[in-house]
């Protein structure tokens, strides 16, 4: 896998026209930086509490199969950044309070459990699962990274 370029000017590039330039990346490199879609998906984006998450997972999976319906797959993978930046976000702010994981020294604050946190990150772990055994998304992901890195 190519690594991922930020030097890119992302505030001047259309993804949605210029998919070649969009690089899959790992995890959820580039997830606000790439437009039209981080525009587009994070307003819907919430892992406050489960009645947020649950809505927010939603619409994001909705518009994952929106993008799969307009044959777009870098629409598809940013919707998939979402999901998965839901759940490990959650999970942050599940684990220590404010979502601080590091001291001033860099070293790790113990872990305090914030049960609804967890739980609004296990919804969207759902999802982002599902998205994982996509078969046609796993297919358009591959053909992306042969065509284009």
């Amino acid at each position: 896998m190519k690594k991922f370029d930020y030097q890119q000017d992302f505030s001047t590039i259309d993804f949605r026209k210029q998919p070649e330039r969009y690089q899959v990346g790992r995890g959820e490199q580039g997830v606000l930086m790439v437009e039209p879609y981080k525009s587009e998906i994070l307003p819907y984006w919430r892992f406050k509490d489960v009645a947020s998450a649950t809505a927010s997972a939603k619409k994001i999976m909705e518009l994952f199969e929106d993008y799969r319906k307009q044959d777009d797959f870098v629409g598809m993978d940013m919707a998939r950044k979402f999901i998965q930046m839901g759940y490990t976000r959650a999970r942050r702010y599940a684990n220590h309070p404010g979502g601080k994981k590091y001291d001033k020294n860099r070293e790790i604050l113990p872990y305090q459990l914030d049960e609804e946190k967890a739980a609004a990150a296990k919804i969207f772990k759902h999802s982002w699962d599902k998205l994982r055994e996509d078969d046609d998304y796993l297919q358009r992901k591959k053909r992306h990274q042969q065509q284009f890195g």
